[in-house]
């Protein structure tokens, strides 16, 4: 079953056609990598899987569901409810403790459980940094944070951009681990990357060219 289609879309700004007649799609349980250059497309295509932006033209369609025609505040509860969202800068609120940072992902959907918070962090490898606060945490354990944030409602769909983009070597080896680890229980995974061996690790690795698929590598 696929969970994620893109169809035709296109996103044009002004004369610039950021993506051009992209159609691909991702299977449930599948591991999948986006790689391109500078100006390829992949910060495009993230933001329209990841519901923050809508295309030109074109359809897409995440867990059944064709996207391209909600509002701004549909698309929000998509991106709520179906897609944990992994960043690069981390995007970590500098007052709160991890455990609260994590936390936030639960206020949303209005059902705050600590323990459930505290679960998450310890599928991380966390659970004893609980109660540090960000500037208190390395980069590695910043991003792991994140990791928890995204997880703690379940996602459809995990999208991470450039997730070990800030990291150094032992700390992209952790970050990798967790996401072997998730994919192995089943999580469909998309990971935007410039790294190689990242991409590597993935079922699947789609590259992008000038806003369309250039090349596609199964593993």
């Amino acid at each position: 079953m696929n969970i994620l289609e893109l169809k035709g879309v296109s996103m044009i700004y002004g004369a610039v056609r950021a993506l051009d007649d992209v159609s691909i799609s991702v299977k449930e349980g599948e591991w999948a990598a986006i790689m391109g250059p500078s100006g390829s497309g992949k910060t495009t295509m993230m933001n329209i899987i990841g519901c923050m932006d809508r295309p030109t033209s074109g359809s897409v369609f995440l867990d059944g569901e064709e996207l391209s025609s909600l509002s701004p505040s549909q698309l929000t509860g998509i991106r709520r409810d179906k897609i944990g969202l992994i960043f690069q800068q981390f995007h970590l609120i500098s007052y709160l403790t991890a455990l609260e940072n994590v936390m936030v992902a639960q206020y949303y959907h209005s059902m705050i459980d600590e323990k459930e918070a505290l679960s998450a962090l310890e599928r991380v490898g966390l659970q004893d940094r609980a109660k540090h606060l960000p500037r208190q945490l390395s980069g590695g354990e910043q991003q792991r944070v994140c990791i928890a944030r995204a997880l703690i409602n379940y996602p459809r769909l995990i999208l991470a951009d450039e997730p070990t983009g800030n990291l150094d070597e032992t700390n992209e080896g952790i970050v990798i681990d967790i996401f072997r680890r998730l994919h192995g229980e089943g999580s469909t995974i998309i990971v935007v990357t410039h790294d190689p061996e990242v991409a590597e690790e993935a079922e699947r690795t789609i590259y992008l060219e000038h806003g369309r698929v250039a090349n596609v590598v199964k593993r």
